[in-house]
């Protein structure tokens, strides 16, 4: 039986668009069902508290935003279909229509999930972490940079210092690049160090861990490092992308996290942000399995995370708590 929120207990802002997901080839390594397959194992796990959580559905990114991040000729040729076959290649995909409908859609729920978190202090998309798109080209499944674009756009908006906290297990190359001169942006990477890409960016604070880390010891660097950063930066807005990749299971990824060490990482992100004043937008971002049910159990451990820390913080019990 659900605890059903009470006035004193808003629902949790969750983005999710059913464009997200799109079909590929077939044996296409990306795993683009993960998307409509998380959309649908969360409302299984809500079905007897769906007032916990408020479903917003985005609307696409405009030109102008991508600009915001992109060269002008990337974006027109992106928009356009003149990638050239290397670029495509570089990307991981082959450019159609439909992806690039979809990697536009994307962007865009990332840009709602931040303005979302602005107004309500939390708020988790069901895609996004586009983290290794350049400002002029694509890279490893990352068409356009959605956490750029977001970024970029609440500078617009008027906050003044942003933390992007990145544990993906491939450095965020493509997000330190973009802000490698902007000083209101601060780009953080907890990443595996002998992985994806080969040439890293630098980012404002890279942590390169090694083969095999453990929840324990992975904990133990986040904490001692996130405290360090939000004593520096103090944001007004966190970009948290929750990269499952790093999970024991994955298939490109050299760390070794459980399911019940991933509830914790993202737990402990959103709650010590939120505990630091910081709005705080949550993105998927990369993991990859071939068993897409098991995959999507990880990325749920973001949203689980988060209703938890916000219905605790509105003095509401928790409903989920760590994976057995």
């Amino acid at each position: 039986m659900c605890p059903v929120a009470d006035a004193h207990c808003p629902p949790l802002a969750l983005i999710h668009h059913p464009g997200y997901r799109i079909a590929l080839p077939e044996k296409h390594p990306f795993p683009m069902d993960k998307f409509s397959v998380l959309k649908r194992l969360l409302d299984r796990q809500l079905a007897d508290c769906a007032s916990a959580v408020d479903w917003v559905t985005p609307q696409p990114a405009e030109e102008d935003d991508l600009l915001s991040v992109h060269t002008r000729r990337y974006v027109h040729e992106f928009l356009t279909g003149t990638l050239s076959a290397q670029a495509q290649r570089r990307s991981g995909f082959v450019w159609s229509e439909a992806r690039r409908e979809r990697s536009v859609l994307a962007v865009g729920g990332t840009l709602t999930t931040v303005r979302e978190a602005l107004k309500r202090g939390l708020a988790c998309n069901t895609a996004g972490g586009t983290h290794h798109a350049h400002p002029e080209a694509a890279s490893g499944y990352c068409l356009l940079n959605d956490i750029g674009v977001a970024a970029h756009q609440a500078l617009d908006d008027g906050v003044k210092r942003v933390l992007i906290v990145d544990l993906d297990v491939h450095q965020g190359d493509g997000t330190a690049l973009i802000f490698a001169d902007e000083p209101r942006v601060f780009t953080l990477s907890l990443h595996a160090e002998s992985n994806f890409p080969a040439r890293k960016q630098q980012s404002d604070l890279d942590v390169p861990l090694p083969r095999g880390m453990g929840d324990a010891d992975y904990l133990a660097v986040l904490e001692r490092t996130l405290e360090e950063v939000l004593a520096r930066v103090r944001p007004e807005l966190v970009i948290f992308d929750a990269g499952v990749d790093p999970h024991a299971a994955d298939r490109l990824g050299h760390l070794e996290l459980s399911d019940s060490g991933l509830y914790h990482r993202e737990r402990h992100v959103i709650q010590r942000c939120r505990a630091a004043g910081a709005a705080v937008a949550c993105v998927i971002g990369g993991g990859y399995d071939r068993d897409i049910e098991a995959l999507a159990w990880r990325h749920s451990q973001l949203h689980r995370a988060a209703l938890d820390v916000w219905r605790e913080a509105h003095g509401q019990p928790a409903l989920f708590g760590p994976p057995a």
